[in-house]
Protein backbone atom coordinates (compact mmCIF):
# COMPACT_ATOMS: atom_id res chain seq x y z
CA UNK A 1 0.00 0.00 0.00
CA UNK A 2 1.04 3.23 -0.95
CA UNK A 3 2.24 6.01 1.80
CA UNK A 4 -0.22 8.07 3.07
CA UNK A 5 0.63 11.64 1.94
CA UNK A 6 -1.78 13.61 4.05
CA UNK A 7 -3.45 12.39 7.16
CA UNK A 8 -6.25 14.87 9.16
CA UNK A 9 -6.92 13.57 12.82
CA UNK A 10 -10.34 14.99 14.42
CA UNK A 11 -10.43 18.23 13.04
CA UNK A 12 -12.37 21.15 14.24
CA UNK A 13 -12.88 24.44 12.39
CA UNK A 14 -15.13 27.02 13.72
CA UNK A 15 -15.51 30.89 12.76
CA UNK A 16 -17.69 33.28 13.65
CA UNK A 17 -19.30 31.05 16.21
CA UNK A 18 -20.14 28.46 14.44
CA UNK A 19 -18.78 25.15 14.26
CA UNK A 20 -17.90 24.82 10.77
CA UNK A 21 -15.69 21.32 10.72
CA UNK A 22 -16.79 18.75 13.66
CA UNK A 23 -13.85 16.71 14.23
CA UNK A 24 -13.12 14.62 11.33
CA UNK A 25 -10.70 12.37 9.62
CA UNK A 26 -9.33 11.78 6.27
CA UNK A 27 -6.44 10.97 4.41
CA UNK A 28 -5.14 10.46 0.64
CA UNK A 29 -2.00 8.34 -0.31
CA UNK A 30 0.39 9.12 -2.58
CA UNK A 31 -0.51 8.45 -5.69
CA UNK A 32 -4.27 8.79 -5.10
CA UNK A 33 -7.35 11.04 -6.87
CA UNK A 34 -9.43 11.16 -3.28
CA UNK A 35 -12.26 13.09 -3.45
CA UNK A 36 -15.11 14.80 -0.54
CA UNK A 37 -18.46 15.65 -1.89
CA UNK A 38 -21.30 17.10 0.05
CA UNK A 39 -24.05 19.78 -0.57
CA UNK A 40 -22.95 23.65 -0.33
CA UNK A 41 -22.20 24.66 3.55
CA UNK A 42 -21.38 21.19 4.33
CA UNK A 43 -17.86 22.44 5.32
CA UNK A 44 -15.54 20.87 2.64
CA UNK A 45 -13.94 24.33 1.52
CA UNK A 46 -13.37 25.51 5.33
CA UNK A 47 -11.41 22.09 5.98
CA UNK A 48 -9.25 22.86 2.16
CA UNK A 49 -9.04 25.91 4.33
CA UNK A 50 -7.42 24.90 7.56
CA UNK A 51 -5.22 22.00 5.88
CA UNK A 52 -4.00 24.99 3.96
CA UNK A 53 -3.45 27.25 6.66
CA UNK A 54 -5.96 29.66 5.68
CA UNK A 55 -7.98 28.65 8.17
CA UNK A 56 -6.53 28.23 12.08
CA UNK A 57 -8.16 25.08 13.37
CA UNK A 58 -9.09 25.15 16.92
CA UNK A 59 -8.57 21.43 17.35
CA UNK A 60 -7.01 17.85 15.77
CA UNK A 61 -3.84 17.05 14.03
CA UNK A 62 -3.02 17.61 10.17
CA UNK A 63 -0.06 15.95 9.34
CA UNK A 64 1.84 15.86 5.56
CA UNK A 65 4.20 14.27 4.51
CA UNK A 66 4.81 12.87 8.16
CA UNK A 67 5.20 16.36 9.92
CA UNK A 68 2.31 18.09 11.22
CA UNK A 69 1.51 21.32 9.61
CA UNK A 70 -1.18 22.35 11.84
CA UNK A 71 -0.67 26.09 11.82
CA UNK A 72 1.94 26.30 8.99
CA UNK A 73 1.18 29.20 6.63
CA UNK A 74 0.60 28.61 2.94
CA UNK A 75 3.59 30.23 1.85
CA UNK A 76 5.58 27.54 3.28
CA UNK A 77 3.62 24.55 2.61
CA UNK A 78 3.73 25.61 -1.28
CA UNK A 79 7.84 25.49 -1.07
CA UNK A 80 6.89 21.94 0.71
CA UNK A 81 4.82 20.69 -2.63
CA UNK A 82 1.48 21.19 -1.37
CA UNK A 83 -0.36 23.31 -3.46
CA UNK A 84 -4.21 24.62 -3.57
CA UNK A 85 -6.53 26.03 -6.65
CA UNK A 86 -9.08 27.89 -4.38
CA UNK A 87 -12.68 28.46 -4.97
CA UNK A 88 -13.38 31.07 -7.40
CA UNK A 89 -10.44 30.79 -8.98
CA UNK A 90 -8.01 33.90 -8.09
CA UNK A 91 -5.74 34.65 -10.70
CA UNK A 92 -3.89 37.81 -10.82
CA UNK A 93 -6.29 39.60 -13.32
CA UNK A 94 -3.91 42.36 -14.62
CA UNK A 95 -0.91 39.96 -15.40
CA UNK A 96 -0.64 37.92 -18.64
CA UNK A 97 -1.25 34.28 -18.44
CA UNK A 98 2.66 33.82 -18.90
CA UNK A 99 3.23 35.82 -15.91
CA UNK A 100 0.60 34.35 -13.87
CA UNK A 101 2.41 31.01 -13.98
CA UNK A 102 5.48 32.23 -13.96
CA UNK A 103 3.77 33.07 -10.59
CA UNK A 104 2.79 29.73 -10.12
CA UNK A 105 6.98 28.60 -10.24
CA UNK A 106 7.99 31.68 -7.59
CA UNK A 107 9.55 29.63 -5.20
CA UNK A 108 12.04 27.98 -7.99
CA UNK A 109 15.47 28.65 -9.15
CA UNK A 110 15.90 26.22 -12.18
CA UNK A 111 14.66 28.82 -15.27
CA UNK A 112 15.35 25.96 -18.01
CA UNK A 113 13.18 23.58 -16.03
CA UNK A 114 10.35 26.11 -15.71
CA UNK A 115 10.19 27.37 -19.26
CA UNK A 116 9.77 23.84 -19.82
CA UNK A 117 7.07 23.68 -17.59
CA UNK A 118 4.98 26.26 -18.73
CA UNK A 119 5.41 24.66 -22.42
CA UNK A 120 3.55 21.69 -20.58
CA UNK A 121 0.79 23.39 -19.13
CA UNK A 122 0.85 24.83 -22.59
CA UNK A 123 0.11 21.31 -23.74
CA UNK A 124 -1.94 20.56 -21.48
CA UNK A 125 -4.57 24.14 -21.87
CA UNK A 126 -3.59 25.26 -25.66
CA UNK A 127 -6.53 27.31 -24.95
CA UNK A 128 -3.99 28.70 -22.61
CA UNK A 129 -1.03 29.26 -25.52
CA UNK A 130 -3.74 30.75 -27.53
CA UNK A 131 -4.02 33.91 -25.19
CA UNK A 132 -0.49 33.25 -23.93
CA UNK A 133 -0.22 37.40 -23.73
CA UNK A 134 -3.86 38.16 -22.50
CA UNK A 135 -4.77 39.76 -19.24
CA UNK A 136 -6.49 37.08 -16.94
CA UNK A 137 -8.71 39.31 -15.99
CA UNK A 138 -10.17 39.55 -19.19
CA UNK A 139 -10.76 36.03 -19.55
CA UNK A 140 -13.82 33.72 -19.23
CA UNK A 141 -14.49 31.46 -16.17
CA UNK A 142 -13.48 28.47 -17.71
CA UNK A 143 -10.34 29.77 -18.99
CA UNK A 144 -9.32 31.59 -15.60
CA UNK A 145 -9.66 28.65 -14.25
CA UNK A 146 -7.67 26.23 -16.35
CA UNK A 147 -5.20 29.29 -15.67
CA UNK A 148 -5.45 28.46 -11.81
CA UNK A 149 -4.85 24.86 -12.25
CA UNK A 150 -1.77 25.30 -14.61
CA UNK A 151 -0.16 27.72 -12.17
CA UNK A 152 -0.65 25.38 -9.37
CA UNK A 153 1.12 23.33 -11.16
CA UNK A 154 4.27 25.19 -12.28
CA UNK A 155 5.13 24.59 -8.12
CA UNK A 156 5.24 21.47 -9.10
CA UNK A 157 3.50 19.90 -6.17
CA UNK A 158 3.58 16.44 -4.51
CA UNK A 159 -0.15 17.09 -3.77
CA UNK A 160 -2.91 19.14 -5.32
CA UNK A 161 -5.96 20.43 -4.12
CA UNK A 162 -8.61 21.79 -5.97
CA UNK A 163 -11.34 23.31 -4.54
CA UNK A 164 -14.69 23.41 -6.33
CA UNK A 165 -12.75 23.71 -9.87
CA UNK A 166 -16.30 22.69 -12.61
CA UNK A 167 -17.77 25.76 -10.08
CA UNK A 168 -20.06 28.06 -12.31
CA UNK A 169 -18.39 26.87 -15.77
CA UNK A 170 -20.52 25.35 -18.91
CA UNK A 171 -21.16 22.03 -19.74
CA UNK A 172 -18.41 22.24 -22.30
CA UNK A 173 -15.91 23.72 -19.96
CA UNK A 174 -16.70 21.32 -16.93
CA UNK A 175 -15.95 18.34 -19.54
CA UNK A 176 -12.42 19.76 -20.14
CA UNK A 177 -11.40 20.34 -16.32
CA UNK A 178 -12.69 16.99 -15.49
CA UNK A 179 -10.50 15.60 -18.50
CA UNK A 180 -7.57 17.65 -17.77
CA UNK A 181 -7.90 16.10 -13.79
CA UNK A 182 -8.07 12.81 -14.97
CA UNK A 183 -5.06 13.39 -17.09
CA UNK A 184 -3.02 15.04 -14.21
CA UNK A 185 -4.01 11.85 -11.72
CA UNK A 186 -3.09 9.41 -14.77
CA UNK A 187 0.58 11.09 -14.85
CA UNK A 188 1.21 10.40 -11.27
CA UNK A 189 -0.14 13.49 -9.16
CA UNK A 190 -2.09 13.04 -5.69
CA UNK A 191 -5.07 15.35 -5.79
CA UNK A 192 -7.47 15.86 -3.08
CA UNK A 193 -10.41 17.01 -4.92
CA UNK A 194 -13.39 19.02 -3.65
CA UNK A 195 -16.56 19.04 -5.28
CA UNK A 196 -20.13 19.85 -5.24
CA UNK A 197 -20.91 17.74 -8.64
CA UNK A 198 -20.98 14.57 -7.05
CA UNK A 199 -21.12 11.98 -9.85
CA UNK A 200 -18.19 13.98 -11.80
CA UNK A 201 -15.88 14.03 -8.57
CA UNK A 202 -16.91 10.10 -7.87
CA UNK A 203 -16.35 9.15 -11.48
CA UNK A 204 -12.67 10.98 -11.52
CA UNK A 205 -11.84 9.53 -8.12
CA UNK A 206 -10.01 6.13 -6.60
CA UNK A 207 -11.91 7.33 -2.93
CA UNK A 208 -14.39 9.18 -1.30
CA UNK A 209 -15.50 11.10 1.11
CA UNK A 210 -19.41 12.46 1.89
CA UNK A 211 -19.29 15.28 4.38
CA UNK A 212 -22.53 16.97 5.47
CA UNK A 213 -23.23 19.57 8.16
CA UNK A 214 -19.39 19.40 9.65
CA UNK A 215 -18.87 15.94 9.65
CA UNK A 216 -17.81 12.65 7.48
CA UNK A 217 -21.02 10.75 7.09
CA UNK A 218 -19.77 8.05 4.49
CA UNK A 219 -16.26 7.29 3.35
CA UNK A 220 -15.54 4.09 0.93
CA UNK A 221 -14.22 3.22 -2.38
CA UNK A 222 -15.66 5.85 -5.09
CA UNK A 223 -16.91 3.60 -7.67
CA UNK A 224 -19.03 2.08 -5.22
CA UNK A 225 -20.31 5.17 -3.68
CA UNK A 226 -21.74 5.92 -7.15
CA UNK A 227 -23.75 2.76 -6.98
CA UNK A 228 -24.91 3.37 -3.17
CA UNK A 229 -28.47 4.36 -3.14
CA UNK A 230 -28.35 7.19 -0.21
CA UNK A 231 -25.91 8.34 -2.34
CA UNK A 232 -27.56 8.67 -5.67
CA UNK A 233 -30.72 9.91 -3.64
CA UNK A 234 -28.95 12.99 -1.63
CA UNK A 235 -26.02 13.65 -4.17
CA UNK A 236 -26.60 12.77 -7.45
CA UNK A 237 -30.18 13.69 -7.74
CA UNK A 238 -31.58 10.34 -8.04
CA UNK A 239 -35.00 9.37 -6.21
CA UNK A 240 -33.85 6.29 -4.02
CA UNK A 241 -35.59 2.85 -4.50
CA UNK A 242 -37.58 1.55 -2.50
Amino acid sequence: MANTLLKVTDLKVSYGGIKAVKGIDLEVREGELVTLIGSNGAGKTTTMKAITGMLLAEAGDIVYDGQSIRGVGSWDLVKRGLAMVPEGRGVFARMTIVENLLMGAYTRTDKADIQRDIERMFELFPRLRERKDQLAGTMSGGEQQMLAMARALMSRPKLLLLDEPSMGLSPIMVDKIFEVVRDVHAQGMTILLVEQNARRALQVADRGYVMDSGEIIMTGEAKAMLDDPKVRAAYLGEASVA
